[in-house]
């Protein structure tokens, strides 16, 4: 099984931006911890950041044929972007979305996920234990026949 790990503009900050909600672990250290997830369970993963819309787009779309899977946190786009949703619509895999934070508690725009509309489920509020879930809710479908 492959998966592909997408995280949206900013993550790349982590430890650094607003650290009483998103924590003192760097954006190094969450990668770690997803690599260390991945390889605990079997799994291969790509990991992809990015904090320009299209880019993440585009690698959306280069996951058909190559990937089982997408974990994605699209961090601020998942508020605005219509395009990402397509893109998860068009490729039709098994989509995960995940925030560090309680996203529902948060400011009211912060509710409407587009890129959510697209993934069979939504793991938020967990930090980057919601990394593992996903990981392990898209491993538990693709084992179930």
């Amino acid at each position: 099984m492959k998966l592909l790990i997408i995280n949206g503009p900013n993550l790349n900050l982590l430890g650094i931006r607003e650290p009483e909600l998103y924590g003192k672990r760097d954006f190094a250290a969450l990668e770690r911890y997803v690599r260390d997830v991945c390889d605990s369970e079997g799994i291969e993963c790509e990991l992809f950041q990015s904090n320009y819309e299209g880019a993440i787009v585009e690698k959306i779309q280069q996951a058909l044929g190559a990937f089982d899977g997408i974990v994605i946190n699209p961090a601020a786009y998942t508020h605005t972007s219509v395009a990402i949703l397509d893109a998860l619509k068009a490729v039709a895999l098994p989509a995960v979305e995940v925030h560090l934070t309680d996203v529902d508690a948060r400011e009211p725009f912060r509710r409407i996920s587009y890129a959510g509309m697209a993934c069979e489920k939504t793991f938020k509020g967990l930090g980057f234990e919601g990394y593992k879930e996903a990981i392990l809710y898209l491993k538990n479908k693709m084992d179930s026949p």
